[in-house]
């Protein structure tokens, strides 16, 4: 008989509410989370920030329970904090004081004897790209460099859980880019499990699989992002060989709408109901052009949001 292999949740709780005075942040959040990488959507004032701090062990919930890595959300904090790295969205940072020792504090903080913290502090932003930076003070960083440096701190104690808050704020287009590909590559090569709370939908589609949607402290959905998108009805990725031009012209006239024609070879359409899949074929054969694929399309992460936002 094949060995059933169980994995641990990486996060699992279970009716966690959490008011500040008589406002309520989170309301009967329950949840389980599979390891990996995971984005945390919703909008200011959703619940994302409670949330982040209620896994830190930072603070208790009005009420519920939950683990986080196995271990409990209420009474196991400081071992948790110990296994998990926070970057905050805040700069967070000390003028004054040099990067690499930044870094190393960071490591300190978690109980990391001052010589084994500085010497991870090195081979962190060396991975990070900061190693000619490192003895700068901090006020001297980029902005670029003052998120990877914050970056940096969170993994100076090679942390099982990455909790990140919005990690590419402030960043130009290549800085962005370049964090993003540094965040898919702990997640990817090293295996780190990560937590990536932010309003850039964009950024979580590059990176994450999983997805956690809060809207106004309630929980609406979650699970692996493949799974909760949708078939977009009547909407079809088109590619082909040959000159476009009498093709596209024909589509239109039929009463389909061209959504996206950005490359030579290829469209996304969407066709009226009445629409068959042979009338592509039909088209195209008439207008000397093969097609080579045509593939129904789901809906983007940010359709996917409103989607289950509007049934909330």
């Amino acid at each position: 008989m094949a060995a059933i292999m169980i994995v641990m949740a990486l996060i699992e709780l279970e009716n966690v509410t959490h008011f500040y005075g008589a406002v309520c942040a989170l309301r009967t959040v329950t949840l389980r989370v599979e390891p990996g990488a995971v984005g945390l959507i919703g909008q200011n004032g959703a619940g994302k920030s409670t949330l982040l701090k209620i896994l830190l062990g930072l603070i208790r919930p009005t009420s519920g329970r939950g683990t986080v890595l196995g271990l409990d959300i209420l009474g196991q904090g400081l071992e948790l904090r110990g296994r998990v790295g926070f970057m905050p969205e805040a700069e967070s940072l000390i003028p004054g004081v040099r990067g690499v020792d930044l870094v190393a504090l960071g490591g300190e903080l978690v109980g990391m004897p001052r010589k084994q913290a500085l010497r991870r502090a090195h081979e962190v932003l060396s991975y990070l790209g900061l190693e000619e930076a490192r003895y700068r003070r901090c006020e001297e960083y980029s902005v670029g460099m003052k998120q990877r440096l914050k970056l940096a701190a969170a993994l100076v104690h090679d942390p099982e859980l990455l909790l990140l808050d919005e990690p590419t704020a402030g960043l130009d287009p290549e800085g962005r880019e370049s964090m993003l590909a540094l965040l898919r590559a702990l997640a990817d090569r090293h295996g780190k499990s990560l937590i990536l709370s932010t309003h850039l939908l964009g950024d979580i589609d590059r990176v994450c699989q999983q997805v956690v949607i809060v809207d106004r402290g309630a929980l609406v959905s979650v699970g692996r992002i493949g799974d909760l998108r949708s078939k977009c009805r009547g909407r079809y990725r088109l590619r082909w060989h040959g000159q476009p031009a009498e093709f596209l012209t024909a589509l239109r006239t039929a009463g389909v709408n061209v959504l996206v024609n950005g490359r030579a070879d290829e469209a996304i359409v969407e066709v009226p109901q009445s629409w068959s899949l042979r009338s592509f074929f039909e088209l195209s054969t008439r207008h000397d052009l093969t097609l080579r694929d045509v593939v129904p399309q789901e809906e983007d992460l940010e359709e996917l949001y409103h989607r289950v936002i509007r049934t909330n």
